[in-house]
């Protein structure tokens, strides 16, 4: 995709006697780029992601770059947040899915299996990526019983390309852990986390305002875990809010931009912010500069950049998936499902584009399906 209002400049020129030049220049603006997701039409799905254990609720979604070990170039990571029960805060598998449409358990992480502290044990979220070396991380933010009620602190689980564990990361200001977004740079990684218990479950309910945003940074080797550096808050004043339907309403989705800014899909404020110089700056944004809000918006969950720079949300409220341009317009939007009451009510959480740009990955929590715009 071309950057959007790319200019475009030609230039001529025509020799003339006497060896005299004469250069003639012109110079034209090209139309507008369309929106990323204007240019697909269809709506398919991949696999299921239930595995052999019954886990539902697909969360987070990580497209793998490079293969190791068990991970194959071009497959998809999809972590589980309830168990066969359906209880929320309960599910432990990540499941690896061909862009084929074939599925595989790449891990199933049980509490005797953590190597540290994750206080509450496993429930895995939305916050999933790999790390290069193939170090998988997915946060957990557990429940006893399934209720928010019970809710735990939890953690960072790090994953070998096996599916083994081999560390946790824990404490740091981490207090459920709901989504993550990752910059490499060379043996270094920040982890942009956002954190979704901090007052919450005391709270009861009530909207408390102490959501946050956490960069932390790592050592990453090829054949040791990695390794936990310093910790920085960048983010933090956002809504949360315990819920009998969705466990937690808070900051969500994450994706950081070619300049350097995070955007944090505000889900209890109906909201996309940006908070500038994420990689660097040294102190909180607050809940940073809001992009856009309302509109087609309507609780943003998961959160990707597009190839053209947009900001992609997909909504827990309508089933739609949203295009924003980083002047704050959205230019685009589609229903990725209907199903529910209100349509598409519950449905979407984690999304992530295809390689190449070729379409949009995107969990139904509804059919317990990865399915693809495309």
């Amino acid at each position: 995709m071309s950057v959007r209002h790319r200019a475009v400049t030609a230039a001529a020129a025509a020799a003339v006697a006497a060896g005299a030049a004469l250069t003639i220049t012109a110079t034209a603006s090209a139309a507008p780029s369309p929106p990323f997701i204007k240019q697909f039409g269809k709506l398919g799905t991949v696999a299921s992601t239930v595995p052999s254990n019954g886990d539902v609720n697909p969360y987070g979604v990580a497209v793998v770059q490079h293969s190791r070990g068990r991970l194959h170039r071009g497959d998809v990571l999809v972590s589980n947040f309830n168990d066969k029960a359906n209880l929320q805060g309960t599910g432990t598998t990540i499941v690896e899915v061909s862009p084929g449409g074939q599925q595989t358990l790449f891990a199933r992480i049980t509490r005797s299996q953590l190597t540290g502290p994750c206080p509450g044990g496993v429930g895995l979220t939305t916050a999933l990526a790999v790390l290069r070396g193939g170090w998988v991380v997915v946060g957990s933010t557990p429940s006893k019983n399934g209720m928010a009620a019970t809710a735990k602190a939890g953690c960072l689980i790090v994953l070998d390309s096996q599916g083994t564990v081999r560390e946790t990361i824990s404490g740091h200001g981490i207090n459920g852990p709901w989504d993550l977004a990752v910059l490499g740079h060379g043996a270094y990684a920040d982890l942009f986390v956002t954190n979704v218990l901090n007052g919450t479950v005391a709270a009861k309910g009530a909207v408390v305002d102490e959501g946050t945003v956490l960069r932390l940074l790592v050592r990453v080797y090829w054949n040791s875990p990695p390794r936990f550096l310093s910790v920085m808050t960048i983010g933090s004043g956002f809504s949360e809010q315990t819920n009998a339907a969705a466990f937690v309403i808070g900051p969500t989705g994450v994706g950081l931009d070619s300049n350097g800014t995070l955007y944090v899909a505000d889900t209890g404020d109906n909201k996309i912010t940006g908070i500038p110089y994420a990689a660097t700056r040294m102190s909180s944004a607050g809940t940073g500069s809001v992009l856009t809000s309302g509109g087609r918006l309507n609780g943003p969950l998961g959160l990707a950049i597009a190839p053209d720079g947009d900001v992609l949300t997909v909504n827990g409220g309508n089933g739609l998936i949203v295009e924003t341009t980083t002047a704050g317009a959205q230019v685009a939007h589609r229903f990725l499902d209907r199903s529910g009451s209100p349509p598409g009510s519950g449905a979407l959480f984690g999304l992530a584009v295809v390689p190449h740009g070729d379409g949009v990955y995107y969990v139904d929590d509804a059919t317990n399906t990865l399915r693809l715009l495309h």
